[in-house]
């Protein structure tokens, strides 16, 4: 009855997953968040950092940090990021630089998917305004930490009782109050404000006259979005040691797996289109899901070692547009060679002086300086057709899977931590399987799916041309959209 009860449970995970991650910015991601405080006498910086799953278990492993509340690790960590922190803010007034101070800070450890903690850091500096300025001051700020990395980036800026804006770049208001509650219609496109230029007057009585006031200590919050987290790197913290849960934990895991198939982004269409203009067979879907199983798991891994031994060296996020370039270039061209193939196979299609020689049991053709060839009744007529390359089939394979899910990323994280890495591993390869499983299954239903057609109507242009050609057109213009869509952020930096 436990065990029973125990594959209730990783059902249920597996049928409610919705592949949403724990951070409303995804795993990888590090927000940044500064309100500008203009006093007539000084300017306060409120400023946070919210390190998801992946940048806070580096964080971690890089220094030594036990991301627990109290822990005594927290405290001279804290003290030197905040030190640290303040050589990436750049504030000046004209063409001369501010000098900021930590006034007070505070860390707090939200948990994340697989048990993995995030890390919130707040600190509230200060910096003194030049006594002597006076009429329209330009206040200048920039934040360059953590510039590579991806995650929501927003500035405010406000006055002080005794100072008047005259003009500003950043709004007085926030959206994110402070990175606790990310507005869910910008989570697909954040904001990412790094610089901001704030124009103001103060009186000089004022300037004279004004204290420094008490700057309001940090009061951190978790996130509000609170998602039903990651059941993939869940099944590495609740499943106990025991053959009975690992094999309860393996097919959980491929179910996730096949979900997460079914995602957008995971190579469909192409594995359609492609099975569908080469005339492939269930033995090439077949092909093709071990492949996309073998380079998914293999990429997971080498991503793993990148963020665990090499993320002071390569930041793992930045391989992704690496990855997804290399991926739509070889799906664009595999596409390419297809159609041009196929192209230029139907339009040769002619009689020539050889001749057609129509037998009884078929009919035969003889082509100039080519061996004559029979086909029977039931063979398609395609002078097109040619047979599918296994070396194709393995690009298109790796290109499909080689771009590791951030969830399975986390399952290795998590299972690091936990010093369970065989049980990760394992989980990672059962969560592959489920993917390409469902790929393969796709690419058959798109064979007998073909050869329904052609039964219906074996000699017709729309099977014998268009339908091959359009497939391979349709690959082509995926395969671009994916590399397209790998630079676009490079282009916009």
């Amino acid at each position: 009855m436990r065990r029973l009860a125990a594959l209730l449970v990783l059902l249920a995970l597996g049928l409610a997953v919705t592949g949403a991650d724990a951070h409303p910015l995804g795993n990888f991601s590090i927000s940044h968040y500064t309100a500008l405080e203009i006093g007539a006498a000084d300017v306060t910086v409120r400023y946070v950092i919210d390190m998801a799953e992946i940048p806070t278990f580096q964080e971690t492993q890089d220094t030594g940090l036990v991301a627990e509340a109290g822990h005594a690790s927290v405290a001279p960590w804290s003290a030197n990021k905040v030190a640290a922190l303040v050589r990436g803010l750049r504030l000046t007034i004209g063409e001369q630089p501010l000098s900021l101070t930590a006034v007070s800070h505070e860390t707090i450890f939200p948990p994340g998917a697989g048990g993995l903690p995030t890390l919130k850091l707040g600190v509230v500096y200060r910096a003194p305004l030049p006594k002597e300025a006076d009429g329209t001051l330009e206040l200048r700020y920039r934040d360059e930490n953590f510039a590579e990395r991806a995650g929501w980036k927003e500035i405010i800026a406000r006055p002080a009782p005794g100072v008047t804006l005259v003009a500003s770049t950043a709004p007085a208001t926030d959206r994110s109050r402070e990175l606790s509650d990310y507005p869910t219609d910008l989570l697909n496109s954040p904001p990412q404000d790094v610089e901001a230029r704030v124009s103001f007057t103060r009186g000089t009585s004022t300037v004279a006259a004004a204290p420094a006031a008490a700057a309001p200590p940090m009061a951190l919050r978790p996130n509000v979005q609170t998602s039903g987290g990651n059941a993939f790197a869940d099944l590495v913290a609740r499943s106990e040691p025991g053959l009975g849960l690992l094999a309860l934990a393996l097919a959980t895991a491929a179910v996730l797996g096949g979900f997460h198939a079914l995602e957008p982004g995971h190579g469909k269409t192409v594995v359609a289109a492609y099975l569908v203009g080469s005339r492939g067979t269930a033995w090439h879907a077949l092909i093709l899901g071990v492949v996309v199983t073998i380079s998914h798991t293999a990429g997971v891994y080498l991503l793993g070692a990148v963020t665990f031994y090499a993320s002071k060296h390569v930041v793992p996020e930045q391989l992704y547009p690496w990855l997804s370039l290399f991926s739509g270039l070889t799906i664009a061209v595999l596409g390419a060679m297809m159609f041009i193939r196929r192209f230029g196979g139907v339009a040769d299609h002619h009689h020539g002086p050889g001749g057609h020689h129509h037998g009884p049991g078929g009919h035969t053709h003889s082509h100039d300086g080519l061996a004559a060839h029979t086909h029977g009744p039931g063979e398609a007529h395609d002078h097109a057709s040619q047979p599918v390359s296994l070396r194709a089939l393995v690009a298109l394979g790796v290109s499909g899977g080689i771009i590791p899910c951030p969830a399975a990323l986390v399952v290795l994280l998590t299972a690091l931590s936990l010093h369970r890495v065989g049980f990760g591993l394992v989980l990672i390869v059962a969560f592959s399987v489920g993917l390409a499983a469902v790929l393969v299954a796709i690419g058959i239903l798109m064979v007998y799916a073909g050869r329904l057609m052609t039964r219906f109507k074996e000699e017709g242009p729309l099977i014998q041309r268009w339908l091959p050609l359009t497939s391979s057109a349709v690959m082509t213009l995926l395969g671009f959209g994916i590399a397209i869509q790998a630079v676009v952020p490079w282009i916009r930096r």
